[in-house]
């Protein structure tokens, strides 16, 4: 696999050099400046590898933007409100940009309103260190009693309001404050963040879209936006929902085997592709992941490979992030399934045989918990997870060489 990093771009407080010192070789970034809906040009697209490409001092990084992540669809596609044919217009015209300065790869995904949501953002773990958490009791404190969601209480059960309610009653107003912070926290210089009345508005906007509606429009944006990918040889994945349940009464559609299996069947294209992140589908105990790649193989464009620990057996529950090698997903059974995909690939003359990786999220430890970088994304937690990752990598490809 292709080992790449994640990296936000000049604001990011982990550096191209600390990527290139990690062993990345390659870099996932994207243009988090633009507005959602706006097209992406080749002259920011340029800037944005040039930036990639030397580190601080000026020197060479030896390094490339090599995977779009993300290129996003604004809520006005997601529900076909406002301008909606504009924005996929100019999605259309941001992939023939990225295609002409050579990228291949554009991940994106199909959340309403939140990209990702968790409770805590440096919970302490066992060690010292510190990792992304989502909280089910806390973030039905979020949902009832900070965002006062209107019909919320009717989405949980007596059980779990009840707890909620007596957790609420022990927090006060920097626990309440650092809650809502946590739920509502966006990526590192983003053109868009909300507050929490901009939250309210945008879940209106959903008011009268349950699933099936959501999953129509899903398709009709991928039915205009594939065959531009496919003439331009774009390889585009999306991304599985994050936590992979409802939330504060939004539709998921992205979150199991099943929901991939409609989409990439609805527009059967080899354009049209996943992301397969461990962690994201992982939360769920309905979904087999090693089985998953070997069924949806020819289709993973790209993979986030971390793993979260599952704190109960029902649908939604609550989840930490742990270490790559640790939590509940078969690292090594993934990597292997991933390998073989690979080596099917060269067989059968695929110029995209090497499939990109990064090691997604890491846990804050050593000089990471002085750094401040973005949540979940550290410099020596990844680097950790990337050496352990690349270690299962190289010992199973060394076994099915002999």
């Amino acid at each position: 696999m292709r080992q790449t990093w994640r990296w936000f771009g000049p604001v990011d407080k982990v550096t191209i050099a600390d990527a290139r010192q990690a062993g990345a070789e390659g870099i996932v970034s994207a243009l988090h400046h633009v507005p959602y809906g706006a097209v992406w040009t080749r002259a920011e697209i340029d800037r944005r590898k040039q930036e990639v490409a030397r580190t601080a001092d000026g020197a060479p990084s030896g390094l490339a933007w090599e995977v779009v992540e993300s290129l996003p669809v604004s809520e006005a596609i997601k529900t076909q409100t406002g301008d909606w044919r504009e924005h996929i217009a100019n999605y259309r015209t941001s992939l023939e940009n990225l295609a002409a300065e050579g990228l291949e790869v554009v991940c994106y995904n199909f959340m309403p309103v939140l990209d990702w949501t968790r409770t805590d953002l440096a919970w302490r773990v066992g060690h010292g260190g510190t990792t992304m958490r989502f909280d089910l009791v806390d973030f039905v404190v979020f949902d009832l009693h900070i965002l006062k969601r209107p019909g919320a209480v009717v989405d949980f059960d007596a059980a779990l309001l009840d707890e909620a309610a007596r957790r609420h009653a022990t927090m006060g107003d920097a626990a309440l404050a650092r809650l809502g912070r946590s739920v509502n926290a966006g990526l590192p210089g983003a053109a868009e963040t909300a507050s929490l009345e901009d939250l309210r508005a945008q879940l209106q906007r959903y008011a009268a879209i349950d699933a099936d509606r959501l999953r129509r429009c899903f398709v009709d944006f991928l039915s205009e936006v594939v065959p531009t990918a496919e003439r331009l040889g774009l390889r585009l994945c999306c991304h599985p929902d994050d936590p992979p349940f409802p939330l504060m009464g939004l539709p998921r559609i992205m979150s199991t085997e099943d929901d991939y299996r409609y989409i990439l069947s609805a527009v059967d294209s080899p354009a049209n592709g996943m992301t397969f992140c461990t962690g994201s589908l992982g939360a769920r105990h309905d979904n087999d992941l090693p089985g998953m790649v070997r069924r949806f193989a020819d289709r993973i464009h790209f993979v986030h490979l971390r793993n979260v620990c599952k704190e109960g057996t029902a649908t939604p529950c609550s989840f930490y992030e742990d270490e790559h090698l640790a939590g509940d997903a078969d690292m090594v059974a993934i990597i292997d399934a991933l390998l073989d995909e690979e080596a099917r690939r060269r067989r059968v003359g695929r110029g995209d045989a090497t499939i990109p990786m990064r090691p997604d999220h890491g846990q804050d430890i050593l000089d990471d918990l002085k750094r401040g970088a973005q949540p979940g994304y550290p410099a020596i937690g990844r680097l950790k997870g990337l050496a352990e990752l690349r270690g299962v990598e190289k010992a199973l490809a060394a076994v099915k060489t002999r």
